[in-house]
């Protein structure tokens, strides 16, 4: 299985023009659901950015699987040989991982799935990624199964579930070392982001703008 989480951005002006169609096209994942290749599929907007997270069985599909002609409302991305719609987020921590569709299949009904959001400060990037590979290859302490937060530049998209399933991680450890602190709040992650306007730290939900699921 593969989890992948992807951003877009809408043209402004576009948007809810944009909305209106990525609703309407995702009615495509929903054949993929029934015919095997997805387990999960959201979509997320906050602003003008447009965030997917989803779960294929077989093979990782880009958004353009069921996205399709969306060239006119959605920004293009520098970076590579050629522009994009989408671009892939870096993941860069989890608590666990599937192993296989059974392992990861939900066992009990999702009440909620959440997007949520938040701002690195830019040279704490690098501490970030540290201190949450030490944590999730350590298996150091266990968290919420189906927790994910990936990465663009210096903004961070997390998707959850709720209720949140808690469970040891059936994936080896990747790393034999014991560099995580004993207290996780000495990791200091409240001097690694970015605050809000309003003073927060940390993440803010963003809307949810379809959920495609098995249950």
């Amino acid at each position: 299985m593969y989890r992948c989480m992807y951003r877009a951005q809408l043209r402004e002006g576009k948007e809810e023009e944009g909305v209106s169609r990525l609703l309407s096209q995702s009615a495509a994942a929903r054949i993929s659901l029934h015919s095997g290749e997805l387990m999960v599929m959201t979509g997320h907007k906050w602003k003008r950015s447009v965030f997917l997270y989803y779960e294929c069985m077989h093979e990782p599909l880009h958004p353009s699987r069921w996205f399709a002609d969306l060239a006119d409302v959605l920004e293009d991305w520098p970076g590579l040989d050629q522009y994009r719609s989408w671009i892939p987020m870096v993941d860069v921590f989890h608590f666990n991982e599937p192993v296989s569709a059974e392992h990861w299949r939900r066992k009990e009904p999702v009440e909620r799935r959440v997007g949520r959001v938040a701002h690195l400060l830019p040279e704490k990037m690098a501490s970030y990624i540290y201190y949450h590979h030490q944590l999730q290859e350590e298996h150091a302490f266990f968290g919420p199964k189906y927790e994910i937060i990936a990465m663009h530049e210096n903004l961070l998209f997390g998707y959850q579930e709720f209720p949140a399933v808690v469970e040891e991680p059936l994936a080896p450890r990747r790393l034999a070392t014991a560099g995580t602190p004993e207290n996780w709040s000495d990791s200091r992650m409240d001097l690694h982001f970015q605050a809000w306007e309003d003073g927060h730290l940390f993440f803010k939900p963003v809307e949810t703008l379809f959920e495609i699921c098995e249950t």
